[in-house]
């Protein structure tokens, strides 16, 4: 809970914030210092920040959006959570809709969070905007789909300095405890050596990520927006989820390091391709009898074709790393989205695999480089380390090396990463500041995607 008498720069803010916001009800008022604004929740990652509540957060949420079925659907999940028998959540929603959504959000000022999770397309101007007025924002990634957005959103990162407001965005796969785990491993000297610098072929660092159009989401099948499926409003693979695999590449192979992207990136060969949906797979998942006139571009001969597939080659430090994003409309019967991760030690490669051997969980293994009686030793004492942090994770002996058996109590869930996420980002606002790597680091890791997008969508 945030102590009153703790006035960092950033609560004092808050709280002189709060005092001169003008208020709906008497609920708004409350003691709480985090008043949320919920703007245009056209994701359904804007209801899974609220699938949780926060001590620090108050009850009354202002929401702001047009009319329509996003809405809608947020308001949706936010009743069911509040109804859920199981821990429910107690969020009172105050809703303006109109099309002047945003200005209201703005000249209302009725909470000093914005939490942005929808359309990308004016999403980067969105964010700007609420720094500029003074509103610490959390934004769903991707916080910048183009070039253009990429520049805006530097300007974005210098209003929030200069507003002493937080901007940061939602990366939930730093706390899947596989990855969190290659992370902590790769720490280690005596069980994984030094990070090889690997080659354009053959990179140090490979990040593949398999996701499905059609999926289920807290027990109901998902209804995604149309604008989700136009590049020009959700932005391509190449810049949206690659946006997390950037991001775990840089927290993994450089912990705690600031990156510049003007010295420490070079860009090589990138790829760019569409999947390929029928409209029958189209409505399945937005539940649309046709295809929207802005998706006509994109139709050939009946078929749609969405930009959601991009792989980016790159150096980043000298090292080399490569960052795969796939779509597929649906997942076999009991599986679902996959992720496959390795980093190339001198002493072990740290590899996570997610696939039919696994039964579809992501499962890290430990495959030394040459194995002897030596390593295993060191090995077995270095774990140690990781044991006290993780209490109960094992080492279990397989063919090509070791498989790190991890307890079910920390596989909590993708859904569950958000309140994870929020939770951490509370505590930056109690600090009053972010870590100093990371706002240098969230730059780069939008420079890499936005530069590959357009490097890829120039070459014939």
């Amino acid at each position: 809970m945030f102590n009153k008498k703790i006035l960092t720069p950033t609560v004092v803010a808050m709280a002189m914030f709060t005092a001169c916001s003008p208020t709906k009800n008497e609920e708004s008022t409350s003691e709480k210092p985090i008043k949320l604004v919920v703007v245009e929740p056209g994701h359904f990652h804007a209801a899974l920040v609220q699938k949780s509540t926060y001590e620090e957060v108050d009850s009354v949420v202002h929401v702001y959006a047009s009319d329509g079925p996003d809405v809608n659907s947020y308001l949706a999940s936010i009743e069911r959570y509040n109804k859920r028998e199981d821990d429910p959540t107690n969020w009172n929603i105050q809703l303006y809709k109109g099309n002047d959504f945003f200005e209201k959000a703005i000249a209302e000022k009725a909470g000093n969070l914005v939490v942005l999770a929808g359309n990308n397309q004016k999403k980067t101007q969105f964010i700007k905007q609420s720094v500029d007025a003074g509103f610490h924002v959390l934004a769903d990634k991707p916080m910048a789909i183009n070039t253009e957005g990429f520049e805006l959103l530097k300007s974005a990162f210098q209003s929030a300095k200069e507003n002493n407001v937080l901007l940061y965005d939602i990366m939930t796969e730093r706390y899947e405890v596989t990855n969190d785990l290659q992370r902590e491993l790769s720490k280690s000297d005596a069980i994984f050596g030094t990070l090889e610098k690997g080659t354009p072929q053959d990179p140090a660092i490979v990040k593949e990520s398999v996701h499905h159009f059609y999926k289920m989401v807290s027990g109901q099948p998902l209804v995604r927006p149309q604008w989700f499926y136009d590049v020009e409003q959700q932005g391509e693979g190449i810049v949206d989820v690659t946006t997390h695999l950037v991001d775990m590449i840089q927290w993994a192979a450089f912990p705690e390091t600031i990156i510049d992207y003007e010295k420490d990136v070079e860009i090589g060969e990138v790829k760019r391709y569409p999947t390929k949906l029928t409209l029958e797979q189209f409505t399945a998942s937005t539940k649309a009898e046709s295809f929207p006139d802005y998706l006509s571009k994109d139709v050939k001969d009946g078929i749609l074709n969405v930009y959601a597939n991009g792989e980016i080659n790159y150096k980043l430090k000298g090292v080399h790393a490569k960052a795969v994003v796939i779509w597929n409309y649906q997942a076999p019967e009991g599986t679902g989205d996959t992720h496959f991760s390795i980093m190339k030690g001198s002493k072990a490669n740290l590899v996570i695999r997610q696939g039919k051997e696994q039964n579809f969980k992501p499962v890290l293994y430990i495959e030394p480089v040459n194995p002897s009686a030596d390593y295993e030793a060191e090995l077995t004492e270095a774990f140690k380390t990781a044991q006290a942090k993780y209490p109960g994770i094992e080492l279990k002996k397989i063919s090509k090396g070791w498989e790190v058996l991890i307890p079910q109590k920390y596989d909590v869930g993708h859904e569950a990463h958000f309140a994870q996420v929020a939770e951490k980002y509370m505590g930056f606002l109690k600090d009053g500041k972010l870590p100093e790597w990371e706002v240098p680091n969230m730059i780069t890791k939008y420079y890499i995607t936005t530069q590959a997008l357009e490097k890829a969508k120039g070459q014939k």
